[in-house]
C-alpha cells in the first residue's frame, strides 16, 4: 500500500498533465472569456471593500487575471502571494497595477510577484489555484504547503479554489494539514459553499 504522500505525488503528476493539456487545447478566444469575472454566487461571498488575494497563473492553471482586474475596478485592494524560499512562509503584498504589472518582479519559483517593499496585507477572501479537487471541496495543491500553512495561520480568510472542470476527481487523500475551501469555481460551475 502506498502512503498518502506517494498517492498525492502520483495524482499531481496525472492532474497537472490533464490540466496543462486542457488549457493548451482551448482556442485563444475561449481562453480570453473564461474566468473573466466571478459569478454572482461567488460575489455574494465577498464583503464590500474586502482585500482580495489572487495569484498569477502558472502554465495550465485556471487564469486569475480577469478576476484581478474585475476586483481592482470595483475598488477592492488586491494582494498577490510572495515566496522567497521553499521553507519560508508565503506572504501577501499589495498589487496596484493589474494591467501593466509594473509593480511585480521575477520570483524564485518562476512566477512574477510583488516586490519586497510592497505593503504586506492579509486578504479577507483568497482565490487560489489547485491541482485537483472533489465535489465536496477537498483540494490537492502543488505540494509545497504554502497555501495550507497560510490558511492555517489565517482561519478567518474565505478560501475559494479556481480550477478547470478536468481537475475534478471522485476522491483525494486528505491529511490533517490540508485546509478546507469555502467554494470552488470552474469555468462551468460552482461547488459550495461548503
Amino acid at each position: 500500500m502506498t502512503n498518502i504522500a506517494e498517492q498525492k505525488a502520483a495524482l499531481r503528476k496525472e492532474l497537472r498533465k490533464a490540466r496543462r493539456d486542457h488549457a493548451a487545447a482551448l482556442p485563444r478566444e475561449v481562453s480570453a472569456l473564461v474566468f473573466a469575472r466571478p459569478p454572482a454566487p461567488v460575489l455574494d461571498m465577498v464583503p464590500e471593500g474586502a482585500t482580495i488575494g489572487l495569484y498569477r497563473a502558472d502554465t495550465g492553471e485556471a487564469p486569475a487575471g480577469g478576476y484581478i482586474r474585475f476586483f481592482h475596478e470595483r475598488g477592492h485592494p488586491i494582494a498577490l502571494p510572495r515566496v522567497t524560499t521553499l521553507d519560508a512562509p508565503m506572504t501577501f503584498h499589495t498589487h496596484t497595477d493589474p494591467y501593466e504589472e509594473s509593480d511585480l518582479i521575477a520570483g524564485p519559483l518562476g512566477l512574477r510577484q510583488p516586490a519586497e517593499d510592497a505593503p504586506v496585507v492579509v486578504p479577507e477572501v483568497l482565490f487560489m489555484p489547485l491541482v485537483g479537487f472533489t465535489a465536496d471541496g477537498d483540494r490537492l495543491g502543488q505540494g509545497g504547503g504554502f497555501y495550507d500553512r497560510w490558511l492555517a495561520a489565517h482561519p478567518d480568510t474565505t478560501a475559494i479554489g479556481m480550477a478547470w472542470d478536468i481537475q475534478r476527481v471522485d476522491n483525494l487523500p486528505v491529511e490533517d494539514h490540508d485546509m478546507p475551501l469555502k467554494a470552488i469555481v470552474t469555468s462551468t460551475r460552482i461547488y459550495g459553499p461548503f
